[in-house]
């Protein structure tokens, strides 16, 4: 077996530990059932993208900008077309016998005006500005979880249409022009609070239930004063925060109708592309922060990588300054905006780290030939869990 890290010490805690991972892959297509058609001729992006994952090898992957279809088509071509192939300069082939994905509030019509153009709806990215989260078809930009392990899909729980006004003391956005707010009372009361969706899916691990936390919030940036989306961002985040923490939470229902949070002893992992760096670029920074901070997540050394530190020199040579650590970046945003790191495996208390990294070889190293698929990096950690 091809692993990325330390591949004795891999192999010779195999059976104790988990290898958990997310990976922004970008297969995401403009036009419904594009992706779908993509992969049927032959995709290199995801050719790209299997290799990477066939040298990581996690044994749980959160993949995020993933096109979702109710039918699985996509999900079901790029497992047998992509993983289960071997790929030039990946490893072995790589076979998840579960998966979980469900429907993403991206490219759904919400019936309102949620950019204030004073039209609803219309054609491209209006059309998707108005969607409950932005998107040109319903499922652009969707999440897949693959397993190695079972997943109770009974007890899954997903977040799609909660609403952000229930969120006590919710970022709700104001003109800063009139200090009046941004949305009007009647589409407040309805604006889902997700802009894809928020997933618990609890994993059978050979050590016990591991929860997956799934999420991709969406990106601070694309509104306009009022921040709206910088809000939307902290709040899909703080989500995360309210879920682990104690408390009665009589608000924080499910599709369901379940409302509660993760029970105290669960053992979780926080995972995806949070679209917000501690330190650096858009987004309200202390959402992260406090994440990152809270008492049930484990505290760990932060997954670097060589690549990320040669991307974060260039940058700087070229004007681009950050002061968050460059080794840390997850994520390569161009000439504008630099590296960042927004992509997160976060494992709870309970757990023991054993390595981590970010799939992101220096460029001298055959093995970066992949990376460039997607603007983001794959992420991974691996623990183990205690009993």
């Amino acid at each position: 077996m091809h692993v990325y890290g330390d591949p004795e010490a891999y192999a010779a805690g195999a059976d104790d530990t988990l290898r958990i991972a997310t990976y922004n892959v970008s297969l995401y297509d403009d036009a419904a059932g594009g992706l779908v058609r993509r992969l049927e001729s032959g995709d290199d992006r995801a050719r790209r993208i299997a290799t990477v994952l066939q040298r990581v090898r996690p044994d749980i992957v959160l993949i995020n900008e993933f096109d979702y279809d109710a039918a699985h088509r996509a999900a079901d071509l790029f497992q047998h077309g992509y993983l289960e192939r071997a790929q030039p300069g990946g490893g072995d082939p790589l076979r998840y016998p579960h998966r979980y994905l469900a429907p993403v509030n991206t490219g759904v019509p919400s019936g309102l005006d949620l950019d204030g153009n004073g039209a609803v709806g219309g054609e491209g990215r209006d059309r998707g500005n108005d969607a409950w989260g932005y998107g040109l078809h319903p499922g652009q930009y969707g999440m897949l979880v693959l397993s190695r392990y079972p997943i109770d899909a009974a007890n899954a729980r997903t977040f799609q249409l909660l609403k952000w006004s229930a969120m006590p003391g919710a970022a709700r956005p104001i003109n800063p022009g009139t200090g009046a707010p941004y949305y009007p009372d009647a589409t407040w009361a309805q604006l889902r609070l997700s802009s894809k969706s928020h997933w618990d899916v609890p994993i059978q691990t050979p050590a016990g239930i591991v929860h997956l936390l799934a999420s991709h919030p969406t990106p601070p940036v694309f509104d306009g004063p009022e921040d709206r989306n910088g809000a939307r961002n902290a709040d899909e985040i703080r989500l995360w925060r309210e879920y682990i923490s104690p408390g009665e939470k009589p608000w924080l229902c499910d599709d369901a109708g379940r409302c509660s949070g993760l029970g105290p002893d669960a053992r979780f992992v926080i995972a995806g592309d949070l679209n917000n760096d501690p330190t650096d670029g858009d987004g309200r920074h202390e959402a992260i922060v406090e994440l990152l901070e809270h008492p049930r997540v484990l505290r760990h050394a932060t997954p670097r990588s060589e690549g990320a530190v040669e991307a974060g020199a260039t940058y700087a040579a070229a004007g681009i300054k950050h002061r968050g650590a460059a080794a840390h970046a997850t994520g390569d945003f161009g000439d504008r905006v630099g590296t960042l790191r927004l992509d997160y495996v976060l494992p709870s208390t309970g757990m023991r780290l054993v390595d981590s990294g970010v799939y992101w070889p220096a460029s001298s190293d055959p093995a970066s030939a992949p990376v460039t698929a997607s603007d983001h990096r794959l992420v991974w950690v691996e623990v183990v869990v205690e009993r």
